[in-house]
C-alpha cells in the first residue's frame, strides 16, 4: 500500500473507523497503541498500510491516532481540525488562559515523539468535551511534523484563533 500521504491517512483512519465498529477486541488493541509498553499491539494494522515500523516518527502518528480513534466514541469521521477543537474544549473558547496554555504547550513541541507525548491527555480532554474530530486531517499534521513543523504549528494556531486566509477574503 504504497499511496500519497493524504490518500493513506484518510483510507486508514476510515479502515480503523470501520474495524472498531465491527471487532472490539480489535479496538482493544489498538486502545493500547499510544502507550510505548504496548504499543506493538497495532503494528499488524499499521504495517498494513506500509508504516515502517522501524521509523518511529512514522509509526508514532498512526499509532497514536488509532489509538485516539478506538477511545473515540465518534462513528465516522469528523470535521473539526485539532486547532478548533481544542478551542471548543473550554467554555470561554480561544479566549480561555487554559486553552491557550494548552496550545501553546502544543506548539513549543519540538519532535514526533514529544508531540505524540503531549497529545496522549489533550486528546483524552478533547474526546470528553468535543465531538466529530477530524482524525485524517490530525493524522496527516503528524505525518508531516517533522518535515514542515512550522507550517503545521502555524495551521493548529490559525485554527484554534480564528478564520483562515481564504475564509477572510470570502468575506470581504
Amino acid at each position: 500500500m504504497n499511496m500519497p500521504t493524504t490518500s493513506r491517512s484518510a483510507a486508514f483512519v476510515n479502515y480503523v473507523f470501520q474495524r472498531c465498529q465491527q471487532d472490539k477486541g480489535f479496538a482493544a488493541r489498538l486502545r493500547r497503541g499510544d502507550n510505548p509498553a504496548t504499543e506493538y499491539q497495532c503494528w499488524d494494522t499499521l504495517a498494513a498500510f506500509g508504516v515502517n515500523l522501524e521509523f518511529v516518527n512514522e509509526r508514532q502518528p498512526f499509532a497514536l491516532t488509532a489509538a485516539a480513534i478506538a477511545r473515540s466514541t465518534q462513528k465516522t469521521n469528523g470535521g473539526l481540525k485539532l486547532g478548533q477543537a481544542i478551542a471548543r474544549s473550554f467554555d470561554d473558547g480561544n479566549q480561555s488562559d487554559q486553552a491557550r496554555a494548552r496550545l501553546r504547550r502544543l506548539l513549543a513541541c519540538d519532535d514526533v515523539e514529544e508531540l505524540c507525548r503531549i497529545l496522549r491527555p489533550l486528546l483524552s480532554l478533547i474526546q470528553n468535551r468535543v465531538q466529530q474530530i477530524d482524525y485524517a486531517s490530525f493524522l496527516e499534521d503528524l505525518c508531516w511534523f517533522d518535515s514542515a513543523t512550522m507550517r503545521v504549528k502555524t495551521r493548529w494556531a490559525q485554527q484554534f484563533y480564528g478564520k483562515s486566509a481564504a475564509e477572510n477574503q470570502g468575506d470581504a
